[in-house]
């Protein structure tokens, strides 16, 4: 654990030295769970962005996007439930005053027993090599089995307690299992009590007047609202998905870990609407394409899982969470749900409004089901950025760090280094970014020695350097040095930028999902 909180503390480190992301209001001590995403994370994020945008809309015919507002109808979280439903179970520590979401809590107990099963799989795989079969351990060895059944019947009294909203039963689970504040050791617990997570606002010019609006706490609901404009403006026939990116919002009392949770944050989001009684196709056609998505990045088959709900929320009949390991452990990355018709259903209800499709070859009216796809930008961009920030022991003895980015998602494609400032070599070097940058995000460098500015750009995540010598004047060849390997080459300037194309794009990328 110890180790895990050193790793991730780098990452934090990391992200702030290197231009990825700073504390918001920094210089008035900030504030809490908000952040500022700085140059080189803007770059990150809109990338990530882009990668899921051109993998959800543009390569599926039947799925359209949308950016709906941020400030809705208040009804809108009356139908949906949030106004009465969207909370979190808190639990105060009465010797630290400090105020914990009594379900992480007891999440993370369990998160302590998987650790110790790892432990169990690591000592085995060395004990005994190639010969070793982590299915048959993990299913024989009586240690483990134990941890394994331990951790389930926890997680499963949790998610009923939840679902019967038996908060009784949560405090009492948590002083079973001893369960001590991480601040102060002390096991003095309050009752858990529900907090809604939803900010309220204003709407109108006096106060006398005003409206009584919340920013969104998620951006589902834009969509649904939007469902039949968006059906009949574009003629979608069903099956068919409406997308968006946008800003949430969710008064989160224990925000923590960095940008994993904060208060305001970005989704990305897809409600793909169907015909009744197809959701279980949907839905398992939904699971199987989205970790695709991710595994197309190549940041490791084992760094994921798939975790299927114990409790559901009101409005689903399935759920699964996509789970990837983060330096704390393995967390929510990205939600999988069938909705039912819930939705659409209820802002039929309260807006007097029809909002059914026309099925022509049924030639009846239904309200449609849908199956949600949900993953926070976030979220991902401190997947990407902690997955690929490593220390690097080099045949010499010393060591590198290195942010290994996915290239298609790097900041900066390439970085080009006059080996000198002098003899014509600057101005050589700005002729190839005059050229490069029509096609790449790129950047010139040319202060200190090159080793230096080698070591500068693995810490940056630059896939590429590009090192222009007196040799380049004479034949128009330069260097290029791959980030991930260090490998160096001659080329031809005229091949530098099918060589960066080759590494950096996106179509190369998202045809691993086939």
């Amino acid at each position: 654990m110890a180790k895990q909180e050193d790793d991730f503390k780098k990452v934090i480190s990391h992200a702030k030295e290197y231009g990825y992301v700073f504390q918001s209001s920094e210089i008035y001590d900030g504030l809490s769970a908000v952040y500022d995403y700085a140059q080189n994370g803007a770059e990150l994020k809109k990338n990530i962005r882009e990668y899921w945008w051109k993998a959800m809309v543009q390569l599926n015919d039947n799925i359209v996007g949308l950016d709906a507002a941020i400030f809705m109808h208040p009804t809108t979280w009356k139908a949906s439930g949030h106004v009465d439903a969207f909370s979190d179970p808190l639990i105060d520590n009465k010797d630290s005053k400090k105020r914990y979401r009594a379900d992480v809590l007891v999440e993370d107990y369990v998160a302590k027993i998987e650790g110790k099963i790892e432990k169990e799989v690591k000592k085995a795989t060395k004990r005994f090599g190639d010969a070793f079969d982590k299915e048959q351990f993990l299913a024989t060895n009586q240690r483990v089995v134990d941890y394994q059944e331990k951790a389930t019947t926890i997680l499963k009294r949790l998610g009923k307690s939840l679902e019967k909203e038996d908060l009784a039963d949560v405090k009492k689970l948590i002083e079973e299992l001893e369960i001590a504040c991480p601040m102060s050791g002390s096991k003095n617990w309050t009752d858990v009590k529900q907090f809604n997570l939803m900010f309220g606002t204003k709407l109108g010019a006096s106060a006398e007047t005003a409206m009584d609006l919340y920013l969104r706490p998620e951006t589902a609901q834009g969509i649904f609202v939007n469902f039949l404009n968006v059906q009949k403006t574009s003629r979608m026939k069903i099956p068919f998905g409406i997308a968006q990116t946008g800003k949430a919002f969710r008064n989160e009392i224990v925000a923590r870990q960095f940008i994993f949770r904060m208060r305001e944050f970005e989704q990305m989001e897809m409600q793909f609407f169907i015909k009744p009684g197809s959701q279980k196709e949907w839905y398992g056609h939904w699971k199987e394409h989205r970790m695709k998505w991710h595994l197309s990045l190549g940041m490791g088959e084992d760094n994921y899982r798939f975790h299927d709900h114990e409790k559901l929320a009101h409005y689903a009949d399935a759920a699964a969470d996509i789970e990837f390991r983060f330096p704390f452990g393995f967390k929510e990355l990205e939600g999988i749900h069938s909705r039912t018709d819930f939705d659409l259903s209820k802002h039929q209800e309260f807006s007097g409004k029809k909002l059914q499709y026309f099925d022509t070859d049924e030639n009846k009216n239904y309200v449609p089901y849908v199956v949600e796809t949900s993953i926070g930008l976030d979220r991902m961009f401190l997947a990407v950025f902690s997955n690929s920030l490593q220390e690097e022991e080099l045949e010499n003895g010393t060591t590198r760090t290195v942010l290994k980015l996915p290239a298609v998602l790097a900041p900066t494609k390439a970085a080009v280094f006059p080996l000198v400032k002098k003899d014509g070599l600057p101005e050589l070097a700005h002729e190839i970014i005059d050229d490069l940058k029509w096609d790449f995000n790129v950047l010139y460098d040319q202060k200190d020695a090159v080793g230096r500015r080698y070591r500068r750009q693995d810490a940056n995540g630059t896939p590429f350097c590009i090192t222009v010598d007196h040799q380049s004047l004479e034949d128009k060849t330069v260097t290029i040095r791959h980030r991930d390997t260090m490998e160096q080459q001659r080329v031809a300037i005229s091949d530098v930028k099918s060589i960066i194309h080759k590494e950096v794009d996106m179509k190369s990328w998202l045809m691993k999902m086939k």
